[in-house]
């Protein structure tokens, strides 16, 4: 997250691959990729589970195929040539999200009455237009494929913001039921040397310190990104230090036992009011038993792992953690920096894991890079999620994808155990309104210098 539910972005000058006849196949491998990747992620569901919605801010997962599959039609095929035309006028009604500039849209919070078209029909849906964008990739003339190739590029990584949703509101879904389903069996590999691993950490270097200076941060041009990475700019740092690794379960668990949901002084007024309200004493998806503390994962209930990260807390809860702790959340453009030259690599979605894993390797600062930049958990940051110096929305519909939403929310950084490893870089700016837990978000600190 992507959002995703208010997603992360758009281009004013979408990037995409190459644009030449030569490239068409490129972008139609591109295409199946993507597409394939959202069916897998849907094959463990029952027909039953396609269509409920969990809460407002949730959508059924037979409207995210939905919607993915209007976005292509909207900005890809109804941009080329030959005369496309949608199998139902009314799916433009009925799948748009919130672009304004299209048309009316139904109601975002009502998505889960929309019991027709049937799963069947939508799926149907989904395979007409795939058709009609293999044929246009097929037989799209140099020229036309120059120019819809940006669009196609960007419908695929919104269709990836998506699988990340589908995830966490299947999740979300699942939690809700009594029965406690499993959407897949967990993969434990691994799992047996997490203790290990855990310790090679906590024996390493817990900070890592970066010297006061001018930095420049945002998209560099090479490669697709969305506009709200750019452009790319200069800006000032004081000395500060970032964690090596991510807050974990055990970390949090001592926040819980302080008294932390208890003690107004370590939150911030509205995070406060949020938590009395909503009744917080714990991140999302946890339950104490007895004296154990379990959780709900997508392979179903169990003990939590202590040296996993904490996971499912909202802006808030991280804030008043990072305060206890005697710290401070990162602003984005510390955490950039620090994960400028680290490999994009780590538990995304490919490891087909789908829940945060202990860290693993050596934690000493003479490591090359932080543990965790990508992967496992978004991470918070104490940065409103504003438009960069000199940025411009791009004209037209697109326009809305990203710079409507820069008021009221609060940006995180790096990816985590849903984001599908194409899709994620150092400068992808994912957010959320700050009280947003169904999420997979978690923290890593840091201090100033």
């Amino acid at each position: 997250m992507t959002s995703h539910a208010q997603p992360a972005s758009a281009p004013e000058n979408p990037q995409a691959p190459g644009t030449e006849a030569s490239d068409a196949l490129g972008l139609r491998a591109r295409f199946l990729e993507v597409r394939r990747a959202t069916d897998m992620l849907c094959r463990p569901l029952e027909t039953e589970d396609f269509v409920i919605q969990s809460m407002p801010g949730a959508s059924p997962t037979k409207w995210h195929i939905a919607h993915v599959s209007w976005f292509f039609e909207t900005f890809a095929l109804s941009r080329a040539k030959g005369g496309y035309r949608s199998p139902d006028a009314n799916y433009n009604f009925l799948f748009n999200s919130y672009y304004n500039s299209v048309g009316p849209m139904h109601e975002r919070p009502k998505r889960g009455v929309i019991s027709r078209p049937t799963v069947v029909e939508t799926l149907c849906y989904r395979g007409h237009v795939d058709e009609a964008m293999l044929d246009l990739i097929d037989t799209a003339s140099a020229d036309e494929l120059r120019e819809l190739a940006p669009f196609i590029e960007l419908g695929l990584h919104h269709e990836q913001q998506h699988q990340e949703l589908i995830l966490t509101d299947m999740k979300h879904l699942l939690s809700l039921n009594p029965l406690r389903p499993v959407y897949a069996e967990r993969d434990a590999q691994g799992d047996a040397a997490s203790d290990a691993s855990a310790q090679v950490a906590a024996e390493g270097d817990r900070w890592r310190g970066f010297e006061e200076g001018v930095r420049e941060i945002g998209h560099s041009g090479d490669g697709f990104a969305y506009d709200n990475e750019s452009p790319r700019h200069r800006c000032f740092l004081r000395a500060f230090e970032l964690a090596n690794c991510p807050a974990t379960c055990a970390e949090y668990l001592a926040f819980i036992e302080d008294g932390g949901y208890r003690r107004p002084e370590l939150w911030l007024s509205d995070g406060w009011a949020a938590a009395q309200r909503e009744g917080w004493m714990a991140p999302l998806y946890w339950e104490k038993e007895g004296d154990e503390w379990r959780l709900f994962t997508l392979a179903g209930m169990r003990p939590i792992d202590p040296a996993e990260p904490v996971c499912h807390i909202s802006l808030y809860e991280a804030d008043a953690f990072a305060r206890w702790s005697g710290a401070r959340l990162p602003r984005e453009q510390e955490w950039e920096v620090a994960a400028s030259e680290a490999p994009v690599e780590g538990n995304l979605q490919e490891s087909e894991r789908f829940h945060p894993a202990p860290a693993s390797g050596s934690a000493s600062s003479a490591a090359p890079h932080a543990l965790q930049l990508f992967g496992d958990v978004w991470e918070w940051t104490g940065s409103a999620y504003e438009a960069y110096p000199g940025y411009r929305p791009a004209e037209g519909a697109l326009g809305e994808y990203n710079a409507k939403f820069m008021c009221s929310q609060m940006t995180l950084r790096g990816g985590s155990c849903a984001t599908p490893r194409s899709h994620i870089r150092a400068t992808y700016r994912n957010f959320f309104q700050p009280a947003a837990r169904w999420q997979f978000s978690g923290v890593r600190l840091a201090r100033d210098l």
